[in-house]
């Protein structure tokens, strides 16, 4: 982008080395060891880790080690004016535990203890995250699981894991914090995640709800509120390199080649004000509309469109299609997150996969499960391998990203990339892989175009949605899988039996065999709601998690136990995961409670 996305500095990490106070010979023994620790584990968190927007993550430093409660409200008062958003405490050896942890309850923090004999940094590790959670303030443990000697300043593996699934997840709780969702429109069509909860925003999230009627696309379009230069820029690229896809209207119905153009002339506009409404663009200052230009700081949205907006406009689906895409008319960019039917729920699942994982998200009706025995009946083929228990059909008209194509590489193998990743060649493949069908006119009376692919199979994937249950508050689904690709053939069949103009994407969760994820008809019975959102790749113990740290349980997932990371508080609250997780969320409430 030309200019900056979202007001606000980058949440930082900072590094508190933590060191037992005794004078005289204890501290002075320590003094190299501790805040070299420290600098390990800055230099190894800024090597590999990202924001979102594709900036290197800075790491600040405690101006010395904290030997007591002095020194820790000095690094306290430094994180304040460093902007740092998440903490991480490292030491090797004993300290004094309350004195030196750190108090700020809404920043999430994390405890490396050192696993050495001559030094019980582990004893540090227990006695503070015991004051911790004796305060109601919880703190992630981190703890090596072989020993190592005093002087060997690596990082062992499972240090690493639990590092970065840390540091990822506090940094996407960070950037959230005092940004905004803007909802465009209102609820549509009765869909629960469109009608807008602001005590989640505010009390989970630290967010802001923001809203606008959609009838201010209507007047920034009569009255010209965009810029013209990137207008005219945008509908070249648009009529160079998005094919017009089958017209499935009947004969009778089908619009003219003039209305045609209008209507993209139209969407193109759209996109251009639907990312001003959220993040702003100093150009229309210059043409007299300086309130217009500011935006509304938004990390997230949605777009009502159904039904008030598109039985008489064109639809926003191109608009939704294009933001939520690593790319546009101005070439490689952070995509946005943007919820069709302004499903906030659903855009905020997609906000969690893109802070975790700096790419593009696909938003989709979780729509049908297809058994081994229906698709039989319909195409007369046998599934077999990975589709032999069946599979779930992902489709939806609007926010699907077109990274969503499957037509980026790594090693010859489909995927999707963070978006600074991401080649020229590749972008053009994605356009070319995607159509743009004129809207049926039986859901969208007022036109439009839907984006129409069909998403590569082999990619691992991962879904994932935000439920509000009355008496519970927000809770978390997760459903690890698989892409598959079928036979074109069956494919065409079972997909024209829907609507053939929307992206497509067939989808096999991971199965356990217990619980929900016992069949995938089980995955998808027990899905609770008719959106989901995926990001690829298997991100399910890092949305866990951030999960945590917001206080949100998990009631579904199909991660491994062994990859769960949570506060250590939580195995106070019983030895099963999932009901601990709730009883945890429940004590301590929202984040920003």
């Amino acid at each position: 982008m030309k200019f900056k996305s979202l007001i606000g500095e980058l949440p930082k990490i900072g590094i508190r080395p933590v060191i037992d106070g005794r004078l005289d010979g204890v501290r002075e023994s320590l003094e190299v060891s501790t805040m070299n620790m420290a600098k390990n584990a800055a230099d190894f968190l800024s090597k590999n880790l990202r924001h979102a927007d594709g900036s290197t993550v800075e790491c600040v430093i405690s101006d010395t080690c904290i030997g007591g409660v002095a020194e820790a409200a000095a690094s306290a008062d430094k994180f304040t004016r460093e902007g740092v958003g998440v903490s991480l405490t490292v030491t090797p050896c004993w300290c004094y535990g309350s004195e030196t942890i750190d108090m700020d309850a809404t920043i999430p923090k994390a405890i490396w203890g050192f696993n050495g004999t001559e030094r019980p940094g582990a004893v540090y590790l227990a006695a503070a995250l015991a004051g911790h959670n004796q305060k109601g303030i919880p703190a992630f443990g981190i703890y090596g699981k072989d020993v190592q000697d005093s002087n060997d300043t690596s990082i062992p593996e499972d240090v690493q894991e639990k590092l970065l699934r840390f540091a990822k997840a506090g940094l996407a709780v960070a950037t959230m914090k005092g940004k905004s969702y803007l909802s465009m429109g209102s609820v549509s069509m009765g869909i629960a995640g469109s009608i807008l909860d602001p005590d989640f925003f505010e009390s989970y999230l630290g967010m802001r709800c923001e809203n606008i009627d959609m009838t201010e696309f209507i007047r920034r379009i009569e009255l010209g509120i965009y810029d013209k230069e990137e207008y005219e820029k945008a509908l070249k690229w648009t009529k160079e390199n998005c094919k017009e896809g089958k017209d499935y209207n009947p004969t009778e119905k089908q619009k003219s080649r003039e209305e045609f153009d209008k209507d993209w002339e139209y969407v193109v506009k759209m996109a251009l004000i639907g990312r001003d409404l959220m993040i702003g663009n100093p150009k229309l200052k210059d043409i007299g509309f300086a309130e217009e230009a500011l935006g509304r700081n938004a990390i997230s949205g949605g777009f009502q469109g159904q039904r008030q907006w598109t039985d008489h406009f064109p639809n926003g689906d191109f608009m939704e299609a294009i933001l939520t895409s690593s790319f546009d008319w101005n070439g490689i960019r952070q995509p946005f997150m943007f919820a069709t039917e302004n499903d906030s729920l659903n855009g905020i699942s997609m906000l969690f996969g893109h802070l975790l994982t700096g790419a593009a998200q696909i938003f989709s009706d979780v729509r049908t499960y297809w058994s081994p025995e229906a698709v039989k009946r319909v195409t007369g083929h046998t599934l077999t391998g990975d589709a032999s228990d069946g599979f779930i059909h992902l489709i939806n008209s609007g926010a699907s990203a077109l990274d969503g194509t499957g037509e980026q590489e790594i090693d010859g193998k489909p995927v999707m990339k963070p978006w600074w990743n991401i080649t020229e060649n590749e972008v053009e493949k994605c356009l070319e892989h995607t159509t743009w069908g004129p809207g049926m006119l039986e859901y969208f009376r007022g036109g439009g175009y839907s984006s129409t692919f069909k998403t590569k199979g082999g990619m691992p994937i991962t879904m994932c949605r935000i439920n509000i249950v009355k008496g519970i508050g927000p809770v978390l689904q997760i459903a690890e899988g698989q892409t598959i690709e079928l036979a074109e053939d069956v494919h065409n069949t079972i997909n024209e039996r829907t609507n053939p103009t929307w992206p497509t994407t067939w989808f096999v969760p991971n199965l356990t065999g217990q619980g929900p994820f016992k069949d995938v008809y089980s995955v998808m019975a027990n899905w609770g709601a008719n959106h989901g959102a995926f990001t690829y790749g298997h991100i399910g113990a890092d949305l866990i998690t951030l999960a945590s740290m917001l206080r949100i349980p998990v009631n579904m997932h199909n991660v491994q136990e062994n990859h769960i990371f949570r506060p250590s508080a939580w195995a106070s609250f019983g030895m099963d995961k999932e009901a601990s997780d709730y009883r945890a969320c429940a004590t301590y409430k929202g984040l920003y409670s």
